[in-house]
């Protein structure tokens, strides 16, 4: 069996084209809180584009769970997207882990925090983990709007 090739380059170009505005930082990251419509954290990819942040969630699912899906009636799992416009951070901030514990036995992970206005105005906070090394171009590309 043999799997289909993506060129990286031709996903990123459907993405900017999909979502109008350029991708100027990614990373693969796993979002925990806040975002209302999310109850679980999620893995997928952290994007920094001229207009602010998205979180790309990709469904997937291992055929046991999709024959469990299949024998129970089960929804698919679903894409999820969200999008926080530049303009409204407040403040974007990276932490490690605080707790030796969770250096110890866990991989070394940061938290990007994203304290933003919702279309309410009242102030949220976003959380997300990703590694330092891609971190480092996210958030950079995330304050100033541009490439790092």
């Amino acid at each position: 069996m043999t799997r289909q090739k993506t060129d990286p380059q031709a996903f990123w170009r459907a993405y900017e084209a999909q979502v109008g505005e350029p991708v100027l930082a990614y990373a693969l990251g796993r979002y925990l809180r806040g975002w209302e419509e999310f109850q679980l954290p999620l893995w997928g990819l952290l994007i920094a584009t001229s207009g602010g942040f998205r979180f790309h969630h990709f469904p997937h699912e291992s055929w046991i769970e999709a024959l469990s899906r299949s024998a129970s009636g089960g929804a698919p799992p679903q894409e999820r997207r969200l999008f926080i416009p530049q303009e409204r951070f407040i403040a974007l901030s990276l932490g490690e882990k605080k707790s030796w514990w969770q250096k110890l036995f866990t991989p070394a992970l940061l938290q990007l925090v994203i304290r933003y206005r919702d279309d309410g105005g009242a102030e949220q906070e976003l959380v997300a983990e990703t590694e330092k090394k891609a971190a480092d171009a996210l958030l950079p590309a995330l304050r100033d709007g541009r490439k790092p």
